[in-house]
């Protein structure tokens, strides 16, 4: 248990980069908290953006690998935020109180969608050249939970907490993953209901990327080619190591791409 967390790698990371917070709205509360890495020479830095149980330490390895190779890495945590619109205004305020006009965006899960919101949010006066998501969505409906966005304000943190580490790989798994299971379970674990609540909030709320808005933005897609074959006969796992929750969002994302061709074959 928390392996990682008395690791050299974290321990010298922890101790050579310092952590700052920045506040860039008129709401005193909404803090940004981000590690600065690199050479600050580079105006077009790398920034990571966390899942919902992260924070701006879970990419201590990326930002240690990047910055020993001479990138500028941006790693942050972002305050709570209840609405798209208003993470994105956010985002463009840090950017600028950081005098940067365009950048990377790497982002995990919910930091994807966000990372793919921002984007689309300044297509008209571009900020983001490329985008690097991992594990991530353009579409909430994937998640059946549309309906129940606006409540998790209401929840105690418990129960949100609950919710997360419910898509948290279950069964045997190697050292290496359990370690990093560990991790982020501690780090969700110093996340209180608010940013918790707020970060389901953007995670669920109905919305989507539009694509036409961003197609001018290289990106690249980081996933598990392999995942796609869960649940079949091709599968190269074992039906043990597959989570039910994870086996539902792949099901809906098949019968997601089944209908989109259908409907162009239909247009066709």
């Amino acid at each position: 248990m928390d392996e990682i967390k008395v690791s050299p790698d974290y321990n010298w990371f922890r101790s050579t980069v310092p952590l700052k917070r920045i506040i860039v709205d008129d709401d005193d509360s909404k803090v940004w908290s981000l590690y600065d890495a690199g050479p600050k020479s580079i105006r077009c830095p790398i920034i990571f953006l966390p899942p919902v149980s992260g924070t701006a330490e879970v990419f201590f390895q990326q930002v240690l690998a990047l910055t020993g190779w001479g990138y500028r890495v941006i790693s942050l945590q972002y305050p709570v935020y209840w609405n798209l619109m208003e993470f994105c205004d956010g985002f463009r305020k840090l950017l600028d109180h950081l005098q940067l006009d365009k950048v990377h965006l790497f982002g995990a899960s919910l930091g994807g969608f966000l990372a793919q919101k921002f984007a689309e949010c300044t297509h008209k006066s571009p900020r983001v050249h490329s985008l690097i998501l991992c594990n991530s969505f353009s579409d909430t409906s994937i998640f059946n939970q549309t309906w129940t966005a606006n409540s998790f304000w209401l929840m105690p943190a418990f129960l949100l907490k609950k919710i997360v580490l419910g898509n948290f790989a279950k069964g045997p798994v190697d050292p290496k993953m359990a370690d990093a299971i560990d991790f982020m379970v501690d780090r969700l674990e110093s996340l209180n209901q608010s940013e918790l609540a707020s970060r389901l909030t953007l995670n669920c709320q109905n919305s989507y990327v539009e694509p036409h808005k961003i197609k001018d933005v290289a990106v690249t897609i980081i996933d598990i080619h392999l995942r796609q074959f869960h649940g079949t006969r091709y599968a190269a796992i074992s039906p043990a190591m597959v989570s039910a929750e994870e086996l539902q969002v792949h099901d809906s994302h098949l019968s997601s791409n089944q209908n989109s061709e259908g409907n162009q074959g239909d247009d066709i």
